[in-house]
């Protein structure tokens, strides 16, 4: 009799399981919030132990504050700027993630032979683009060397999770930083049994799974004529990351003349070419920012012969006189189709 009882209650059990599970349905919901001087929007398809976007919305941003607290040169205790302040010949122990992160900015500066430095800090500063106040001037030829006699990764040393500044160097991770806090807030989704959601931080995506009814996510590569409110291509995306880098929002003007937030570590000045965006496709959106820059600093040939080298996804958009040209590399094609 005793048997009976507990067969029947474990019965039950598995039937209100099964009821539970196969009576649910999914629903796209959302949430959006401030992060790294920017914003980050998170969209999902809820699941029988994740049912609104309060269940997330705490952890998400606890994620995005852990990252920019790690990584921020505008956060003076940050532990980047605590690396930053030590003087050269010393070395600190840091975080797991910064190691990471330094590691795949480490690796696309050899890829590009320098022309991607997160040790570019001392001319993102000069020319007014870093933490402090903004003066929108264009510095002495002196200064600018000065600032280029500090910058080089060679004098950045990664081993395991020490880091060792062989020069009076200063990291600057903003073209990476981001990438990174998405993929760390999709690692978390993953973690709660989410595996259908689109994740966005200052225009860095990542994209998993379909929608329920087995379409894909769309997303938009905006146009630098319009910015966000003109779209130049509407891609579909599974399971994938998407970083833009574009010199069309951040610059300033002097005398007539634009000077793009993005700086070329080996001239030391902000690059001056007509490549005015480039998107990136890769597994990781660490990965895709960081590559995103590098191929935005080489140029509109050296990009392009630069991505279809290393079998990088990317779409360039080069501005002419009449317009705006498409290349995209052969990887990217695919996504075209």
């Amino acid at each position: 009799m005793r048997k009976k009882i507990v067969f029947s209650a474990l019965l039950l059990v598995v039937i209100a399981v099964i009821y539970r599970v196969f009576a649910f349905t999914p629903e796209l919901v959302s949430f959006s919030g401030p992060t790294m001087g920017t914003t980050y929007t998170v969209k999902f398809f809820t699941t029988p132990d994740v049912t609104s976007s309060h269940d997330l919305k705490d952890d998400v941003d606890a994620i995005l504050v852990k990252v920019n607290k790690l990584m921020s040169t505008y956060d003076p205790n940050s532990e980047l700027s605590l690396f930053n302040a030590l003087p050269a010949g010393q070395s600190a122990s840091i975080s797991e993630e910064m190691a990471y992160v330094i590691d795949k900015a480490l690796l696309i500066s050899e890829m590009s032979e320098g022309e991607y430095d997160i040790t570019i800090g001392p001319l993102v500063n000069l020319w007014g683009f870093g933490p402090g106040k903004r003066e929108d001037k264009v510095p002495a030829q002196d200064a600018i060397d000065e600032a280029k006699s500090r910058v080089g990764y060679q004098y950045l040393q990664l081993d395991g999770r020490r880091l060792t500044k062989e020069k009076d160097i200063y990291v600057d991770l903003s073209s990476i930083a981001k990438g990174y806090g998405v993929d760390a807030v999709a690692d978390a989704l993953q973690r709660r049994g989410i595996d259908q959601y689109l994740i966005e931080v200052g225009g860095e995506i990542v994209s998993k799974g379909v929608k329920p009814d087995g379409t894909p996510w769309k997303i938009a590569i905006e146009s630098p004529a319009g910015g966000h409110n003109i779209a130049e291509r509407i891609m579909s995306v599974t399971d994938i990351a998407v970083a833009t880098s574009g010199d069309y929002r951040n610059y300033f003007e002097k005398n007539g003349v634009r000077y793009s937030h993005t700086i070329n570590p080996i001239t030391g000045r902000p690059i001056s070419h007509r490549l005015v965006s480039v998107t990136v496709m890769d597994k990781t959106t660490t990965m895709a920012d960081g590559l995103a820059t590098a191929i935005t600093v080489l140029g509109p040939e050296k990009g392009f012969e630069f991505a279809q080298k290393n079998g990088i996804a990317a779409y360039l958009l080069v501005k002419t006189d009449f317009g705006f040209e498409e290349r995209p590399s052969d990887a990217f094609k695919n996504f075209l189709q």
